[in-house]
């Protein structure tokens, strides 16, 4: 009897970025899914529970170092792997400590990608040449160590915050998030309040410097 294929859910809002690992990942794997935003990608674990899930750090709606955040926080057994264009050692960083087992560069993928998925299965880590920095390294060795003890914003707030950011209305991230608009409104005041932000432009600025969003100019497939 053969044995079962790995079953894979793929998230990246660049359809042709999809398309090309699709082809890549179909010959060894199980797609199960794909998803273009964060939100999407939940929903997708949910109803499939993937063996593992491979989400691009930029995404609409909800990124995928939030989206690896939160499907940690539900206990999944899902193996993460971080997709980037960002030879970025902090992005990696944040990916790792969310709960990534690997952080995987875009312009490796088609030489990196299965290895990285066959070594989080066996219970490894991976990183992308580029960032194997001593502290990105480190992390894959003992992340629970490395976790940061105290977040300001909260995962809702952190969902609010992007959607807001990427010029929502406040009426569309409560459709989104299944809450009122008087309640995102809420949520985006007591931010700016607790932060010490007196604008949406600064409020912005800040989802920027916390890696909700690409800085400008850096959101290329």
């Amino acid at each position: 009897m053969p044995a079962r294929r790995l079953r894979v859910v793929l998230a990246d809002d660049h359809q042709i970025v999809l398309e090309g690992l699709s082809r890549i990942l179909g010959a060894a794997f199980e797609l199960v899914a794909t998803a273009t935003d964060g939100l999407m990608l939940l929903d997708a674990v949910r109803r499939h529970d993937p063996d593992v899930v491979i989400v691009d750090v930029s995404m609409p709606r909800l990124n995928g170092i939030d989206a690896t955040r939160q499907l940690m926080a539900c206990g999944t057994r899902t193996k993460v792997i971080c997709l980037s264009m960002h030879p970025d050692v902090t992005y990696a960083t944040r990916a790792l400590e969310a709960g990534a087992s690997a952080y995987v560069l875009k312009h490796a993928a088609s030489d990196e990608l299965v290895e990285a998925i066959r070594a989080v299965m066996a219970g490894g880590r991976y990183l992308s040449e580029a960032v194997r920095t001593p502290a990105a390294e480190a992390l894959t060795v003992e992340p629970e160590r490395h976790q940061r003890t105290t977040i300001a914003l909260t995962p809702r707030q952190r969902q609010i915050l992007q959607l807001l950011a990427e010029g929502h209305s406040a009426r569309a991230v409560g459709e989104a998030l299944d809450i009122s608009p008087r309640t995102v409104e809420s949520h985006k005041y007591k931010m700016m309040d607790d932060l010490g932000l007196t604008s949406t432009a600064q409020l912005v600025q800040y989802a920027i410097r916390l890696g909700l969003l690409p800085p400008p100019g850096r959101d290329d497939p």
